[in-house]
């Protein structure tokens, strides 16, 4: 008895089956709103924070804001880049005095984050090894991280007080190392006193990201190079450092930002009131601009500020990947 076979009983070999789709899954290609709506709340939190501060404050660099137009602002007389002109005139007084903080920026900037990179690796390459009591050196080592920078930098502001202070009594009473007291926050020493806070506040920091990042070296790198006859320091030049280096890029990248940028340290450690010798840029804005009542040109300086940090940030950035491109 023949049997017949229809369309339905044989698929087509052209035409492939196609799949159910899931229950409550939309087949078309719209784009779900649950991403979004979940970033919704950052973005908005960095248009209060950021960018909206950021836009008023270079509205502000363009008008005369003084102390007799706080009330209203729209009121302040618009001069354009007469603000920019004044704070980048070194033959003037506010361009002078800016120049002079620029500097002690850069040599406080490039000191603290140099030696703070140099503590933080060589703490964490001599606590790679396993040793009874690691874990609690790591753990101390973390504190001043930790720590509040109020707490911290008030803690020091007290060490550093000449009759009183700790710093004094063992370097003069106990040790003999000095003759006289020094004074530490006023005059020549206030520079010292300023890196040695900033110092111990940051190297934790590259501590804790070098460790980090000496996890993920394989051992066998270091197997290989014992083999070759390589010693410690031959180990850490081949091995360590190489291994390290996209860490450390970033790492002093962030450090070069956040230091070039510390209010904190200073404003609680003077007082607000810096000697000249540790008058940062961040604190000279501060007085620039609510000491005198002249937001104009704070606000100039400030931007002047953002778009030096975008220049050395960009640039950084470009030669670092021009030379992994090379390499």
């Amino acid at each position: 008895m023949a049997t017949t076979t229809t369309s339905r009983d044989v698929a087509a070999p052209d035409r492939p089956a196609r799949r159910a789709a899931p229950a409550g899954r939309s087949t078309g290609r719209r784009r779900p709103l649950l991403p979004y709506l979940l970033l919704a709340p950052a973005v908005v939190l960095e248009l209060a924070i950021h960018v909206v501060p950021m836009l008023v404050g270079a509205w502000m660099s363009l008008r005369e804001l003084t102390q007799f137009h706080i009330r209203d602002w729209s009121t302040a007389p618009f001069v354009g880049t007469e603000n920019y002109r004044v704070v980048l005139d070194v033959d003037s007084a506010v361009g002078a005095g800016l120049l002079r903080s620029f500097g002690v920026t850069v040599a406080y900037t490039v000191a603290s984050v140099g030696l703070s990179w140099v503590l933080g690796t060589t703490a964490a390459v001599l606590l790679q090894r396993p040793f009874r009591g690691r874990g609690v050196l790591r753990a101390l080592f973390l504190t001043p991280y930790a720590l509040p920078v109020y707490t911290a930098v008030i803690t020091w502001s007290f060490l550093f007080q000449r009759d009183t202070g700790l710093v004094n009594h063992v370097l003069v009473d106990q040790l003999h190392l000095l003759d006289d007291r020094p004074f530490w926050l006023i005059g020549e020493n206030s520079f010292g006193a300023l890196l040695i806070v900033s110092i111990w506040r940051s190297w934790p920091f590259a501590f804790l990201c070098v460790m980090a990042g000496l996890q993920n070296i394989p051992g066998e790198l270091y197997e290989a190079a014992a083999m070759d006859g390589a010693g410690f320091w031959r180990r850490l030049r081949a091995v360590t450092l190489p291994m390290l280096r996209p860490v450390n890029l970033v790492l002093l990248l962030v450090l070069f930002l956040w230091t070039f940028n510390d209010f904190n340290t200073p404003y609680v450690l003077f007082g607000g009131s810096a000697p000249e010798q540790a008058n940062l840029i961040s604190l000279h804005i501060y007085r620039s601009s609510f000491k005198t009542w002249d937001f104009g040109a704070g606000s100039a300086m400030s931007v002047v500020l953002l778009l030096f940090l975008l220049l050395v940030t960009a640039g950084y950035l470009l030669i670092t990947n021009r030379r992994r491109n090379d390499a």
